[in-house]
């Protein structure tokens, strides 16, 4: 119990004070796990970050989660989780509580919102594009996928477009000297890998089956964020674009409430996939946010039990390996049209929205400056320029 307490306390503080996206994570993570408390050295640090990447969901909170695994166990896992997670899903639940059921299209302050949001994708893009797309053939993936989607923008047409990336991934590059890494520094019974992985799979198909007969609010929740916490792959960013195909053309949210969470999404610690939280509220209250937040987390604890007593033989296999490469270009290309629909074109209505933007992107992206002290600045910044033209 010790243990358990020690974990949920020390990622609590985390959850507190990690700004600055998935990255920053990482390194508020090393700082505190590896440096100063010592739980596991550089190089197992190393490979949890490789299996965290190779698998779909919040690549941080899964580093996370691993972590607590190390420590104390599946259940001290649960407890990384909940530390790391609970002050972003609070101060998101209680910002939708306060802005549901208000008009809000017209306030500066959302717009100023909607315009961090114009500079975050866009700031994402660019860094995630030097990683993901160095070569010319994965740039030319991430655009044929954004060419698609800027026409057929669905949830289904997303996930068709991952999955045929994969496997131009393995077409093009499974012959070529990929990195393989170092094995991972962890032992699970495979018995109860198989048995996640199955627990994993079972809900992905079965739920939507259950959500097609079933009227209620709290199964279509269960199925919707589900479904896309197991297949969102690139982090926090991506899972913009679908959860957007998801909510918004199905009337459970209008574009403006979405767009004005996800700026707010900017400007709490934590991971971005409680984004979800946000999104539950608004559709069904605070008890709707805890069956969001359940759903987009619980494929990754699922995966990453799952994956971990077979990761060290699958990440050796080349095809696996190439498929990836070309999913993850896919990934840009799906951001670059969510950049455009529905971002800019709810956003930017005037040359001073385009002018908010740049500025924001600029304190982004040369200026280092972090994502929540732009949300503050930007959204300050737009309300007093609304007031003086």
């Amino acid at each position: 119990m010790k243990t358990y307490l020690e974990i949920l306390l020390v990622s609590l503080r985390l959850g507190l004070t990690s700004f600055g996206g998935p990255v920053a994570h990482l390194g508020y993570f090393q700082d505190e796990y590896v440096k100063r408390r010592k739980w596991l050295d550089d190089k197992s640090f190393a490979d949890l970050i490789a299996l965290c990447q190779f698998l779909p969901g919040p690549a941080s909170s899964q580093v996370g989660i691993s972590i607590g695994m190390v420590r104390g166990g599946i259940i001290g896992g649960i407890c990384s989780w909940i530390g790391f997670t609970l002050p972003s899903v609070i101060a998101l639940v209680i910002f939708a509580l306060v802005i549901n059921g208000t008009s809000i299209e017209e306030a500066s302050w959302v717009s100023g919102l909607k315009l961090v949001a114009v500079a975050v994708v866009a700031h994402a893009i660019m860094n995630m594009g030097k990683k993901l797309t160095p070569d010319r053939p994965r740039i030319t993936i991430a655009m044929i996928t954004a060419f698609i989607l800027l026409f057929y923008q669905t949830a289904l047409s997303q996930i068709a477009l991952i999955v045929l990336a994969g496997i131009v991934g393995i077409w093009l590059f499974q012959n070529k000297d990929l990195p393989q890494g170092n094995d991972v520094g962890l032992t699970y019974k495979k018995k109860t890998g198989i048995i996640s992985l199955s627990l994993f799979f079972i809900l992905l198909i079965g739920i939507p089956f259950v959500a097609s007969w079933s009227s209620s609010i709290y199964v279509t929740i269960f199925d919707t964020f589900y479904r896309v916490g197991s297949i969102v792959f690139g982090g926090g960013h991506v899972v913009l674009p679908l959860l957007e195909a998801e909510v918004v053309p199905n009337g459970f949210i209008s574009k403006e409430m979405f767009l004005a969470g996800y700026g707010a999404t900017q400007a709490v610690p934590g991971p971005m996939f409680t984004f979800a939280s946000f999104i539950g509220t608004v559709m069904s209250g605070v008890s709707g946010a805890v069956v969001a937040t359940i759903a987009m987390f619980l494929p990754s604890f699922f995966l990453l039990v799952g994956v971990l007593p077979f990761w060290d033989d699958l990440r050796k296999v080349k095809r696996v390996r190439a498929a990836l490469l070309g999913v993850n270009a896919a990934v840009v290309g799906l951001l670059v049209a969510a950049l455009y629909d529905p971002i800019w074109t709810s956003a930017i209505t005037s040359s001073k929205d385009v002018a908010v933007s740049l500025a924001a992107f600029t304190l982004l992206y040369f200026w280092k400056v972090p994502a929540w002290l732009v949300v503050i600045l930007t959204v300050l910044g737009n309300v007093v320029i609304s007031l003086m033209i």
